[in-house]
Protein backbone atom coordinates (compact mmCIF):
# COMPACT_ATOMS: atom_id res chain seq x y z
CA UNK A 1 0.00 0.00 0.00
CA UNK A 2 1.38 3.44 -0.39
CA UNK A 3 1.86 5.64 2.23
CA UNK A 4 0.97 8.99 2.88
CA UNK A 5 2.51 12.41 1.66
CA UNK A 6 4.06 13.34 4.85
CA UNK A 7 3.22 17.33 4.35
CA UNK A 8 4.89 20.21 7.16
CA UNK A 9 3.58 23.69 7.47
CA UNK A 10 6.84 26.08 8.69
CA UNK A 11 7.00 28.59 11.02
CA UNK A 12 8.04 31.47 9.33
CA UNK A 13 12.10 32.16 10.02
CA UNK A 14 12.40 35.28 7.78
CA UNK A 15 13.30 38.53 9.43
CA UNK A 16 11.62 41.44 9.47
CA UNK A 17 8.95 38.66 10.96
CA UNK A 18 5.74 37.76 8.83
CA UNK A 19 2.23 36.71 10.37
CA UNK A 20 1.02 35.10 7.80
CA UNK A 21 0.42 31.14 7.10
CA UNK A 22 -0.72 29.34 3.99
CA UNK A 23 -2.81 26.54 5.41
CA UNK A 24 -5.32 28.34 7.88
CA UNK A 25 -7.02 25.86 11.09
CA UNK A 26 -9.92 25.35 9.37
CA UNK A 27 -8.80 24.67 6.16
CA UNK A 28 -6.15 22.12 7.53
CA UNK A 29 -9.68 20.03 8.02
CA UNK A 30 -10.82 21.08 4.67
CA UNK A 31 -7.08 19.72 3.23
CA UNK A 32 -7.16 16.69 4.83
CA UNK A 33 -10.97 15.65 3.67
CA UNK A 34 -9.87 16.10 0.18
CA UNK A 35 -6.31 14.86 -0.05
CA UNK A 36 -7.06 11.84 2.54
CA UNK A 37 -3.20 10.73 1.05
CA UNK A 38 -2.11 13.64 3.10
CA UNK A 39 -0.91 13.39 6.68
CA UNK A 40 -0.30 16.98 8.02
CA UNK A 41 2.00 18.74 10.53
CA UNK A 42 2.56 22.53 11.74
CA UNK A 43 5.86 23.66 13.08
CA UNK A 44 4.56 25.21 16.34
CA UNK A 45 5.00 29.39 16.18
CA UNK A 46 4.34 32.30 18.67
CA UNK A 47 4.31 34.69 15.21
CA UNK A 48 1.62 32.85 13.65
CA UNK A 49 -1.38 35.32 13.34
CA UNK A 50 -3.51 31.45 13.77
CA UNK A 51 -2.31 30.30 17.21
CA UNK A 52 -1.05 26.87 18.01
CA UNK A 53 -4.16 26.49 20.49
CA UNK A 54 -5.98 27.04 17.45
CA UNK A 55 -5.07 23.98 15.09
CA UNK A 56 -4.97 22.14 18.68
CA UNK A 57 -8.73 22.71 19.04
CA UNK A 58 -9.16 21.17 16.34
CA UNK A 59 -7.17 17.98 16.45
CA UNK A 60 -4.52 19.19 14.33
CA UNK A 61 -0.92 17.88 14.85
CA UNK A 62 1.64 19.99 15.95
CA UNK A 63 5.38 18.52 15.67
CA UNK A 64 8.90 20.93 15.89
CA UNK A 65 10.77 18.56 13.91
CA UNK A 66 9.80 18.21 10.33
CA UNK A 67 12.40 16.58 8.98
CA UNK A 68 10.53 13.09 7.79
CA UNK A 69 8.42 15.27 5.85
CA UNK A 70 8.25 15.03 2.13
CA UNK A 71 6.73 18.30 1.52
CA UNK A 72 7.53 21.52 3.61
CA UNK A 73 5.43 24.77 2.90
CA UNK A 74 5.97 28.29 3.98
CA UNK A 75 4.87 31.91 2.84
CA UNK A 76 7.97 34.04 2.67
CA UNK A 77 12.06 33.06 1.85
CA UNK A 78 13.13 30.10 4.52
CA UNK A 79 16.30 30.97 6.61
CA UNK A 80 19.51 29.32 5.07
CA UNK A 81 20.42 27.56 8.03
CA UNK A 82 16.63 26.22 8.37
CA UNK A 83 17.19 24.00 5.07
CA UNK A 84 16.41 20.54 5.44
CA UNK A 85 18.29 18.62 2.86
CA UNK A 86 16.20 16.89 0.22
CA UNK A 87 13.09 17.99 0.73
CA UNK A 88 10.62 19.42 -1.38
CA UNK A 89 9.76 23.29 -0.59
CA UNK A 90 6.99 25.30 -1.08
CA UNK A 91 7.50 29.00 -0.92
CA UNK A 92 8.08 32.77 -2.03
CA UNK A 93 11.63 32.42 -2.84
CA UNK A 94 12.30 35.90 -4.69
CA UNK A 95 15.53 34.42 -6.09
CA UNK A 96 14.43 34.48 -10.24
CA UNK A 97 14.72 37.81 -10.78
CA UNK A 98 18.41 37.84 -9.79
CA UNK A 99 17.63 39.05 -6.32
CA UNK A 100 21.15 39.36 -4.97
CA UNK A 101 20.08 39.25 -1.39
CA UNK A 102 18.77 35.71 -1.87
CA UNK A 103 21.53 34.05 -3.80
CA UNK A 104 23.08 32.28 -0.67
CA UNK A 105 19.69 30.93 -0.16
CA UNK A 106 19.64 29.56 -4.47
CA UNK A 107 22.91 28.02 -3.31
CA UNK A 108 22.31 26.52 -0.70
CA UNK A 109 18.80 25.22 -2.22
CA UNK A 110 21.47 23.65 -5.15
CA UNK A 111 23.95 22.18 -2.67
CA UNK A 112 21.52 20.66 -0.63
CA UNK A 113 19.75 18.93 -3.56
CA UNK A 114 16.22 20.70 -2.98
CA UNK A 115 13.77 20.75 -5.02
CA UNK A 116 12.16 24.67 -4.95
CA UNK A 117 8.64 25.56 -6.52
CA UNK A 118 8.01 29.39 -6.45
CA UNK A 119 4.20 30.23 -5.74
CA UNK A 120 4.91 33.55 -8.29
CA UNK A 121 5.55 30.44 -11.06
CA UNK A 122 2.40 28.65 -10.20
CA UNK A 123 -0.10 29.77 -13.51
CA UNK A 124 -2.41 27.85 -15.52
CA UNK A 125 -1.84 27.45 -19.39
CA UNK A 126 -2.41 30.81 -19.98
CA UNK A 127 0.04 31.92 -17.73
CA UNK A 128 -2.17 33.67 -15.56
CA UNK A 129 -1.07 33.45 -11.58
CA UNK A 130 -2.78 30.78 -9.89
CA UNK A 131 -2.07 32.44 -5.68
CA UNK A 132 -1.13 35.65 -5.23
CA UNK A 133 -1.20 38.25 -2.09
CA UNK A 134 -1.72 41.03 -4.49
CA UNK A 135 -5.71 42.19 -3.59
CA UNK A 136 -5.07 42.72 0.14
CA UNK A 137 -1.68 44.70 -0.53
CA UNK A 138 -4.35 46.71 -2.38
CA UNK A 139 -6.85 47.27 0.14
CA UNK A 140 -4.29 47.62 2.92
CA UNK A 141 -2.07 50.14 0.75
CA UNK A 142 -5.01 52.24 0.09
CA UNK A 143 -6.43 51.66 3.91
CA UNK A 144 -2.56 53.16 5.05
CA UNK A 145 -2.76 55.59 2.05
CA UNK A 146 -6.40 57.27 4.12
CA UNK A 147 -3.73 57.02 7.50
CA UNK A 148 -1.53 59.29 5.90
CA UNK A 149 -3.82 61.84 4.87
CA UNK A 150 -5.83 61.78 8.40
CA UNK A 151 -1.96 62.19 9.94
CA UNK A 152 -0.95 65.22 7.85
CA UNK A 153 -4.62 67.10 7.59
CA UNK A 154 -5.27 66.13 11.37
CA UNK A 155 -8.46 65.33 9.93
CA UNK A 156 -8.83 61.98 11.77
CA UNK A 157 -7.21 59.26 13.25
CA UNK A 158 -7.33 55.55 12.36
CA UNK A 159 -5.96 52.66 14.04
CA UNK A 160 -3.09 51.03 12.11
CA UNK A 161 -4.40 47.77 10.10
CA UNK A 162 -1.90 45.38 11.57
CA UNK A 163 -3.35 46.55 15.12
CA UNK A 164 -6.88 45.10 13.81
CA UNK A 165 -8.12 41.84 14.56
CA UNK A 166 -9.32 41.21 10.93
CA UNK A 167 -10.76 43.12 7.73
CA UNK A 168 -13.68 43.53 9.49
CA UNK A 169 -12.16 45.92 12.15
CA UNK A 170 -10.14 47.42 9.66
CA UNK A 171 -13.72 48.64 7.93
CA UNK A 172 -15.23 49.63 10.85
CA UNK A 173 -12.43 52.39 11.56
CA UNK A 174 -12.45 53.31 7.88
CA UNK A 175 -16.38 54.83 9.13
CA UNK A 176 -14.32 57.43 10.93
CA UNK A 177 -13.09 58.90 7.80
CA UNK A 178 -14.07 62.14 7.10
CA UNK A 179 -12.55 63.72 3.72
CA UNK A 180 -12.82 66.88 2.42
CA UNK A 181 -13.58 67.37 -1.59
CA UNK A 182 -10.31 65.55 -2.27
CA UNK A 183 -9.66 63.97 -5.80
CA UNK A 184 -7.95 60.12 -5.34
CA UNK A 185 -6.39 58.49 -7.63
CA UNK A 186 -5.45 54.74 -8.40
CA UNK A 187 -2.72 53.60 -11.22
CA UNK A 188 -3.18 49.45 -12.70
CA UNK A 189 -6.57 47.30 -13.29
CA UNK A 190 -5.05 44.22 -11.74
CA UNK A 191 -5.88 42.41 -8.41
CA UNK A 192 -3.82 45.22 -6.38
CA UNK A 193 -5.82 48.11 -7.76
CA UNK A 194 -9.17 45.91 -7.68
CA UNK A 195 -7.88 45.91 -3.69
CA UNK A 196 -7.64 49.46 -3.41
CA UNK A 197 -10.98 49.85 -4.80
CA UNK A 198 -12.25 47.53 -2.39
CA UNK A 199 -11.64 49.65 0.42
CA UNK A 200 -12.38 53.10 -1.01
CA UNK A 201 -15.77 51.36 -1.71
CA UNK A 202 -16.64 50.95 1.88
CA UNK A 203 -16.69 54.64 2.08
CA UNK A 204 -19.01 55.00 -0.56
CA UNK A 205 -16.57 57.67 -2.94
CA UNK A 206 -18.29 58.20 -6.40
CA UNK A 207 -15.96 56.95 -9.01
CA UNK A 208 -15.36 59.06 -11.93
CA UNK A 209 -13.59 58.66 -15.72
CA UNK A 210 -10.31 59.68 -16.46
CA UNK A 211 -11.55 62.80 -18.43
CA UNK A 212 -13.79 64.01 -15.16
CA UNK A 213 -11.26 63.48 -12.96
CA UNK A 214 -8.73 65.97 -15.00
CA UNK A 215 -11.11 68.30 -15.84
CA UNK A 216 -14.34 68.64 -13.93
CA UNK A 217 -14.40 69.78 -10.52
CA UNK A 218 -16.62 68.27 -7.42
CA UNK A 219 -18.20 69.39 -4.38
CA UNK A 220 -17.32 65.75 -3.17
CA UNK A 221 -14.80 63.36 -2.57
CA UNK A 222 -13.89 60.82 -5.66
CA UNK A 223 -11.99 58.54 -6.90
CA UNK A 224 -10.41 57.57 -10.75
CA UNK A 225 -8.79 54.11 -11.71
CA UNK A 226 -6.62 54.60 -14.88
CA UNK A 227 -4.79 52.01 -16.96
CA UNK A 228 -1.89 51.87 -18.98
CA UNK A 229 -3.54 53.53 -22.25
CA UNK A 230 -4.77 56.49 -20.11
CA UNK A 231 -0.87 56.92 -18.92
CA UNK A 232 1.18 56.32 -21.72
CA UNK A 233 1.06 56.21 -25.26
CA UNK A 234 3.04 55.43 -28.33
CA UNK A 235 6.18 57.16 -29.69
CA UNK A 236 5.00 56.98 -32.87
CA UNK A 237 1.60 58.11 -32.42
CA UNK A 238 0.61 54.48 -33.07
CA UNK A 239 -2.66 53.16 -32.31
CA UNK A 240 -2.09 51.59 -28.10
CA UNK A 241 -2.16 47.72 -27.92
CA UNK A 242 -1.30 46.01 -24.36
CA UNK A 243 0.51 43.75 -25.56
CA UNK A 244 2.96 45.74 -27.20
CA UNK A 245 3.24 47.89 -24.17
CA UNK A 246 4.46 44.67 -22.39
CA UNK A 247 6.64 43.36 -24.73
CA UNK A 248 7.96 46.77 -25.91
CA UNK A 249 7.72 49.23 -22.96
CA UNK A 250 10.49 51.82 -23.92
CA UNK A 251 8.24 52.30 -27.11
CA UNK A 252 5.95 54.25 -25.14
CA UNK A 253 6.06 57.63 -23.17
CA UNK A 254 4.39 59.04 -20.46
CA UNK A 255 1.17 61.02 -20.66
CA UNK A 256 0.90 60.74 -16.67
CA UNK A 257 2.39 64.85 -15.57
CA UNK A 258 -1.94 66.11 -16.09
CA UNK A 259 -2.63 63.81 -13.49
CA UNK A 260 0.00 65.26 -10.98
CA UNK A 261 -1.93 68.66 -10.83
CA UNK A 262 -5.51 67.45 -9.73
CA UNK A 263 -4.81 64.64 -7.39
CA UNK A 264 -4.64 64.92 -3.94
CA UNK A 265 -3.71 61.49 -2.80
CA UNK A 266 -2.14 58.28 -4.90
CA UNK A 267 -2.53 55.18 -4.60
CA UNK A 268 0.18 53.53 -7.23
CA UNK A 269 -0.77 49.70 -8.13
CA UNK A 270 0.29 49.10 -11.33
CA UNK A 271 2.85 46.85 -12.35
CA UNK A 272 5.56 48.93 -13.93
CA UNK A 273 8.67 47.48 -16.20
CA UNK A 274 12.28 49.11 -15.96
CA UNK A 275 12.03 50.01 -19.87
CA UNK A 276 8.57 51.43 -19.25
CA UNK A 277 8.59 55.41 -18.98
CA UNK A 278 8.80 56.82 -15.70
CA UNK A 279 5.27 58.59 -14.26
CA UNK A 280 6.80 62.00 -13.26
CA UNK A 281 9.95 63.26 -12.84
CA UNK A 282 11.65 65.18 -9.40
CA UNK A 283 11.23 68.51 -11.55
CA UNK A 284 7.35 67.51 -12.42
CA UNK A 285 7.20 67.22 -8.69
CA UNK A 286 8.86 70.33 -7.91
CA UNK A 287 6.70 72.58 -10.05
CA UNK A 288 4.21 74.70 -8.11
CA UNK A 289 0.82 73.29 -9.39
CA UNK A 290 2.17 69.82 -8.46
CA UNK A 291 -0.81 68.86 -6.03
CA UNK A 292 -0.22 64.90 -4.81
CA UNK A 293 0.13 65.53 -1.00
CA UNK A 294 -0.16 61.83 0.14
CA UNK A 295 1.65 59.12 -2.20
CA UNK A 296 0.95 55.50 -1.07
CA UNK A 297 3.12 53.67 -3.43
CA UNK A 298 1.49 49.64 -3.13
CA UNK A 299 3.75 48.65 -6.10
CA UNK A 300 6.97 49.90 -4.29
CA UNK A 301 9.59 50.29 -7.28
CA UNK A 302 12.27 51.60 -5.47
CA UNK A 303 14.35 54.69 -7.57
CA UNK A 304 11.84 53.34 -10.22
CA UNK A 305 8.72 55.79 -11.93
CA UNK A 306 7.80 57.88 -8.84
CA UNK A 307 10.78 59.47 -7.52
CA UNK A 308 9.72 60.04 -3.95
CA UNK A 309 9.46 56.17 -3.48
CA UNK A 310 13.49 56.33 -2.41
CA UNK A 311 13.13 53.20 0.00
CA UNK A 312 10.45 50.55 1.32
CA UNK A 313 8.83 51.96 4.49
CA UNK A 314 8.20 48.61 7.39
CA UNK A 315 4.90 47.71 9.04
CA UNK A 316 6.15 49.27 11.95
CA UNK A 317 7.06 53.02 10.26
CA UNK A 318 4.84 52.90 7.32
CA UNK A 319 5.27 56.50 6.30
CA UNK A 320 8.12 58.86 5.67
CA UNK A 321 8.02 62.62 3.85
CA UNK A 322 9.82 63.29 0.59
CA UNK A 323 11.05 66.73 0.00
CA UNK A 324 10.98 67.31 -4.14
CA UNK A 325 13.04 70.56 -3.56
CA UNK A 326 16.46 68.91 -1.90
CA UNK A 327 15.14 65.35 -3.57
CA UNK A 328 15.99 63.61 -0.01
CA UNK A 329 13.75 62.19 2.91
CA UNK A 330 12.60 64.43 5.12
CA UNK A 331 9.38 64.83 7.95
CA UNK A 332 6.76 62.87 6.77
CA UNK A 333 3.75 64.77 7.78
CA UNK A 334 5.20 67.91 7.04
CA UNK A 335 2.94 70.64 4.32
CA UNK A 336 6.01 70.85 2.36
CA UNK A 337 7.03 67.64 1.67
CA UNK A 338 4.83 64.52 0.12
CA UNK A 339 3.87 61.83 2.76
CA UNK A 340 4.91 58.71 1.65
CA UNK A 341 3.79 54.84 2.17
CA UNK A 342 6.02 52.50 0.52
CA UNK A 343 5.41 49.24 3.06
CA UNK A 344 6.42 46.42 1.14
CA UNK A 345 4.94 43.57 2.52
CA UNK A 346 1.09 45.26 2.68
CA UNK A 347 -1.11 41.51 3.07
CA UNK A 348 1.04 41.25 6.52
CA UNK A 349 -1.08 44.05 7.88
CA UNK A 350 -4.27 41.45 7.83
CA UNK A 351 -2.31 38.40 7.85
CA UNK A 352 -5.26 36.30 8.85
CA UNK A 353 -7.43 37.68 6.27
CA UNK A 354 -4.88 37.08 3.22
CA UNK A 355 -4.08 33.62 4.66
CA UNK A 356 -7.38 31.88 4.34
CA UNK A 357 -7.62 33.43 0.81
CA UNK A 358 -4.09 32.81 -0.04
CA UNK A 359 -5.05 28.84 1.92
CA UNK A 360 -8.03 28.83 -0.79
CA UNK A 361 -6.08 29.54 -3.95
CA UNK A 362 -4.02 26.69 -2.98
CA UNK A 363 -6.30 24.12 -2.09
CA UNK A 364 -8.58 24.84 -5.22
CA UNK A 365 -6.24 25.41 -7.99
CA UNK A 366 -2.66 23.83 -6.48
CA UNK A 367 -2.90 21.18 -4.01
CA UNK A 368 -4.72 18.65 -6.71
CA UNK A 369 -1.41 19.08 -8.72
CA UNK A 370 1.11 19.07 -5.71
CA UNK A 371 -0.19 15.98 -3.66
CA UNK A 372 -1.65 13.61 -6.86
CA UNK A 373 -0.90 13.97 -10.64
CA UNK A 374 0.82 16.95 -12.30
CA UNK A 375 -0.73 16.87 -15.83
CA UNK A 376 -1.22 20.07 -16.78
CA UNK A 377 2.18 20.90 -15.43
CA UNK A 378 1.73 23.37 -12.72
CA UNK A 379 4.26 22.51 -10.36
CA UNK A 380 6.37 21.95 -12.84
CA UNK A 381 6.45 25.48 -14.45
CA UNK A 382 6.97 27.00 -11.06
CA UNK A 383 9.81 24.67 -9.84
CA UNK A 384 13.02 26.37 -9.65
CA UNK A 385 15.25 23.64 -9.14
CA UNK A 386 15.53 20.21 -8.77
CA UNK A 387 18.56 17.35 -8.53
CA UNK A 388 20.66 19.60 -7.76
CA UNK A 389 19.75 21.82 -10.56
CA UNK A 390 18.32 24.46 -11.65
CA UNK A 391 15.54 23.53 -13.89
CA UNK A 392 15.32 24.47 -17.85
CA UNK A 393 12.82 27.12 -17.46
CA UNK A 394 14.84 28.79 -14.85
CA UNK A 395 18.90 27.89 -15.92
CA UNK A 396 19.13 31.64 -17.36
CA UNK A 397 20.11 31.75 -13.49
CA UNK A 398 23.15 29.73 -13.09
CA UNK A 399 25.61 32.56 -13.87
CA UNK A 400 23.99 34.76 -10.83
CA UNK A 401 24.10 31.61 -8.60
CA UNK A 402 27.79 31.23 -10.14
CA UNK A 403 27.99 34.72 -9.29
CA UNK A 404 28.87 36.11 -12.12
Amino acid sequence: MKKNLKVGILKETKTPPDRRVAVAPEQAIELLNKFPNVDLYFQPSDLRCYSDDEYKALGLSLKQDLSDCDILIGVKEVKVDALIANKKYLFFSHTAKEQSYNRPLLQEVLKKNITLVDYEYLTDEKNIRLVAFGHWAGIVGAYNGLIGFGKRTGLFSLKSAHDCHDMKEMFSEVEKVKLPPVKILITGGGRVAHGAMETLGSLNIKKVTPDEFLNKTFDETVYCQIDPWDYVKRKDGEKFNLQNFFYFPDEFESTFLPYTKVTDIFIACHFWDEKSPVFMTNDDMKANDFKMQVIADVSCDIAGPIPSTIRPSTIAEPFYGYNPQLGKEAEPFDKNNITVMAVDNLPGELPRDSSVDFGKGLIEKVYPSLFGDDKNEIIKRATIAKDGKLTEKFAYLQDFVDGK
